[in-house]
């Protein structure tokens, strides 16, 4: 049984380097066998591919939210989704995947990730949510990001608190490490 979700934003490109595929698959890997829901952007194409199948080839869960506009386009959603949904919109695609995670992890990713991450740190800074927030850094991905948030901070754009919004990783064993470290242990036999 699931207890948590876990939103994963990240890449629709099937043009990366392996590093990033191979970090997608033991992240969907880790979450099935460690009892965690995946909720995800609906797609079967670059990461978002890669994490759905893991998922499924160890007996996990795959929640996927896809547009009917991008869903048109063959071969692009997941179509053996344990649940696809199909929405009208983005917006109503990122509505959907927030209210149906407790968490939310970032893998590299281009301008829809990006927007997916900023958007979720946004609604956390205004009180909307208190999820754990993880960004995985792999090879270095985000050092950009990270160095203009911490410009933002220097400056006085943001709170002196924003830093505590979301924790940065190196990689998806420890991103696992710091979801687990926030939510109460999830037992096969139906205990808390």
């Amino acid at each position: 049984m699931i207890k948590k979700n876990i939103c994963v934003y990240c890449s629709s490109s099937n043009l990366l380097d392996d590093i990033y595929y191979l970090e997608a698959r033991l992240l969907g890997q880790l979450m099935a066998k460690q009892g965690y829901g995946l909720v995800y952007g609906g797609g079967n194409v670059g990461l978002m591919g890669v994490i759905a199948k893991a998922v499924h080839e160890s007996d996990g869960y795959v929640y996927g939210v896809i547009p009917q506009a991008l869903k048109d386009r063959e071969g692009v959603a997941y179509e053996i989704a344990d649940e696809l949904v199909v929405t009208d919109s983005l917006r109503e695609r990122k509505a959907l995947m927030f209210d149906k995670s407790q968490a939310f992890i970032t893998l590299p990713g281009g301008i829809g990730t990006l927007e997916e991450l900023l958007e979720t740190l946004t609604l956390k800074q205004l009180g909307y949510h208190n999820a754990p927030m993880v960004i995985v850094n792999t090879d270095g991905f985000y050092n950009s990001l990270l160095a203009l948030l911490s410009e933002l901070l220097e400056k006085r754009f943001v709170k002196a608190s924003f830093p505590e919004l979301f924790t940065v990783v190196e990689n998806v064993r420890e991103a696992m490490v710091y979801i687990n470290s926030t939510f109460e242990p999830i037992s096969t036999d139906g205990s808390a």
